[in-house]
């Protein structure tokens, strides 16, 4: 006979994700940014309070004018910058473009960040002033900005292209080299097929760690939810930093 108050056993329930409260104080504009990451990190395993640099490198070939030119550049940096809240306490990210060369670094802050990729484009001549695509430019520059720095927290690098580039053999040294130093880089690419180049860079033999991992935003980077790119990034960045800390690249 049907017992109306025996209980029916409930199958276990997931343990929800609480993502980590961001380090600095958010304006408006970015909180919904800021708490999507946050649930981001917390899905990819990154432990609650883990400091990180978070850095963000655009491609300014050619190629890439209209992502300029319809806002899917400066989107990505302000999601760069809702990442960056939740791992470092000075809201603070390192922009670096480039093309055949590095430009001087610029920091995105939390009081300036509207408008600022358009005006550095601008500053830099704007789409007249567009080269090729030579990644080990922005690598170099982001290692050496890193170790100036001192800072002993690992690099989480969001490093955005269009395409291959012209260095490739550089680039897969580099990045190999790389692998010895607390730096992550998440590649996203932007444009309507995948990079075949960044794919084998996901996978690339003989490095010390997995040190990169590849998201592709597709042709319309600007309509991808919020949760779907910051989980690209962030999900293999999880799983790097218990093997870089038992490389001892981490303490």
């Amino acid at each position: 006979m049907h017992n109306p108050f025996k209980k029916t056993p409930q199958a276990p329930t997931a343990v929800a994700t609480v993502p980590v409260e961001p380090l600095v104080a958010v304006p408006a504009g970015l909180v919904s940014l800021a708490k999507t990451a946050g649930v981001s990190l917390t899905k990819a395993g990154v432990p609650a309070g883990l400091r990180a640099a978070v850095y963000l490198v655009i491609d300014r070939s050619l190629s890439m004018a209209d992502y300029f030119d319809n806002g899917s550049v400066q989107r990505l940096a302000d999601q760069a910058l809702g990442l960056s809240v939740n791992l470092d306490d000075d809201g603070t990210v390192p922009l670096v473009f480039f093309d055949n060369r590095p430009y001087p670094v610029v920091d995105i802050s939390l009081d300036r960040y509207e408008g600022v990729v358009a005006a550095q484009h601008q500053l830099h001549g704007g789409e007249r002033s567009m080269g090729g695509t030579h990644y080990t430019a922005a690598m170099n520059t982001v290692i050496d900005h890193y170790r100036i720095s001192g800072a002993t927290d690992p690099a989480l690098v969001v490093f955005q292209t269009d395409g291959a580039p012209q260095d490739k053999d550089a680039a897969r040294h580099q990045l190999a080299q790389a692998s010895k130093m607390p730096i992550f880089w998440a590649f996203v690419g932007f444009g309507p097929t995948k990079v075949p180049f960044l794919k084998e860079l996901d996978k690339l033999r003989g490095r010390l760690v997995d040190n990169a991992s590849y998201f592709h935003a597709g042709a319309n980077p600007h309509g991808v939810p919020d949760s779907e790119l910051y989980d690209g990034i962030t999900s293999e960045f999880g799983s790097w930093l218990p093997a870089a800390r038992a490389k001892g690249l981490l303490p």
